[in-house]
């Protein structure tokens, strides 16, 4: 009997340091940066201005954007973007000019004040939630696409990449934002945080510079099974004119990846996936639509929250997200997903803790830093869960799907965060143990459909 031996903890740690892995850290950045623009810094502009609690959660609505990106999927996947396909590649072309479209949207909310024109903030974080959601269509693609097919640890590593560089860039744009405006109202400049928009646009044009060391794979063998479905359509629908080839270019873009997706898992597998992936993480999401919020409610600073929920926070997440992708590589990724759920519902309750308890500054660094680590380490669990799922060939279309409709979970129900706070009359403790309760009907999805999965994790 040959003895297969197992790799150590070194060994499977080796992955992180394929050159793949550096170039999917600068995607997971691009991506993550413009959530701290529509997230924290958008809600504590509104906050500071005077806007209560439930406009600032309503406010958040527009987040909602990243859960119906899966509709114009199909065509980032299809459409080139003319000069910067062919200079610069499709899945960058599309970046680039998404990037643009944020940069643009910064400059003008540096000329808005809220108190003066919320519809038109709102309206602009609008646009920087479209252009965002679009570029996270092009962004996992391009990430996805840098692994072979069957490289599930390869997989399961990048993941784990991917999320380092999500909050990375997340964390860099919210320290960056919170300093900034912290400094410029200290020197009582009025519009300070418009001016902090200007300074954060800078990122954008670093960001855009790096990108374009990322290579990108040749899509000849993508169109190809593209092509291959749109003759089966075509072969259905008969008459080789220009309606019927239109016919079947629509039917193959839009409805080519979805019953790609229902054909692989099976009809009933197949929603308790989309079931499981939007209820997942919407815990996690309540209390991180409120989060800061609470932090300047219970008396501390913007500087304070800089440095423990941004600074500190950031290397918490880098040091575990890394950990839990070494966990998914070695155990699997239906393991690592019933773990993280439990580890988000256990560390929602420390704030809690924290809410019933007088001003502690170490209770806050301990309440920040176990939910940066359960976060870290659900988030790189549920990448690699949706990332094994995909049909390369519809791999931008697929992700956005699976991505999209784990967001309307989070954004759509989480956008009540606000309003379920004041019901409770200010009462942060019992909101945060009704966060940690909301992971439970995911696990039971998870847990009933778990021998049915088609994930390779080798």
């Amino acid at each position: 009997m040959i003895e297969i031996k197992k790799q150590s903890l070194s060994e499977t740690f080796s992955i992180y340091f394929d050159q793949r892995m550096f170039k999917i850290l600068l995607l997971g950045s691009i991506s993550g940066f413009p959530w701290v623009l529509i997230g924290s810094s958008l809600s504590l502009w509104l906050k500071e201005d005077g806007l209560s609690r439930s406009t600032v959660g309503w406010a958040g609505l527009i987040f909602a954007v990243y859960a119906f990106n899966y509709l114009w999927a199909p065509l980032v996947d299809r459409i080139q973007i003319p000069y910067l396909t062919k200079k610069i590649g499709h899945r960058r072309g599309w970046i680039i000019l998404m990037q643009l479209f944020i940069l643009s949207s910064l400059g003008l909310w540096s000329l808005i004040d809220p108190t003066e024109n919320l519809a038109l903030v709102i309206s602009v974080g609008l646009l920087i939630a479209i252009a965002s959601a679009t570029q996270d269509i092009t962004v996992d693609a391009l990430r996805i696409e840098q692994i072979g097919e069957n490289e599930g640890k390869s997989m399961a590593a990048g993941a784990a990449m991917a999320v380092v560089g999500w909050w990375s860039g997340y964390k860099l744009g919210g320290v960056i934002a919170l300093f900034s405006a912290d400094y410029l109202q200290s020197l009582g400049i009025e519009n300070y945080w418009q001016l902090t928009f200007l300074i954060l646009g800078v990122l954008i044009i670093l960001m855009n510079i790096g990108l374009m060391f990322v290579t990108e794979k040749n899509s000849e063998e993508r169109i190809k099974r593209q092509a291959l479905n749109d003759k089966l359509i075509s072969d259905k629908l008969g008459d080789n004119n220009f309606f019927s080839k239109f016919a079947v270019w629509i039917s193959g873009t839009i409805s080519g990846p979805i019953i790609s997706f229902f054909k692989k898992n099976g009809f009933s597998i197949a929603l308790g996936i989309l079931g499981f992936v939007f209820l997942f993480k919407v815990g996690e999401a309540f209390l991180g639509r409120m989060s800061i919020i609470f932090y300047k409610e219970i008396g501390f600073s913007k500087s304070d929250i800089a440095i423990y929920s941004k600074t500190l926070g950031w290397i918490t997440t880098v040091v575990f997200t890394l950990l839990g992708g070494l966990f998914v590589i070695r155990s699997g990724v239906l393991k690592a997903m019933f773990l993280a759920g439990i580890i988000m519902a256990a560390t929602n309750i420390l704030f809690s803790v924290l809410a019933w308890s007088d001003k502690s500054e170490l209770l806050f660094a301990i309440a920040v830093i176990f939910d940066d680590i359960a976060a870290a380490f659900a988030t790189v669990a549920f990448v690699a869960f949706i990332s094994l799922l995909v049909d390369r060939a519809y791999t931008a279309t697929q992700y956005a799907l699976l991505a999209s409709i784990g967001t309307a979970g989070r954004t759509t129900l989480a956008s009540s965060s606000g309003a379920l706070v004041d019901w409770l009359n200010g009462n942060w403790g019992l909101f945060f143990i009704l966060t940690a309760l909301m992971v439970i009907p995911s696990l039971l999805i998870l847990w009933s459909m778990r021998k049915k999965l088609k994930i390779v994790d080798e």
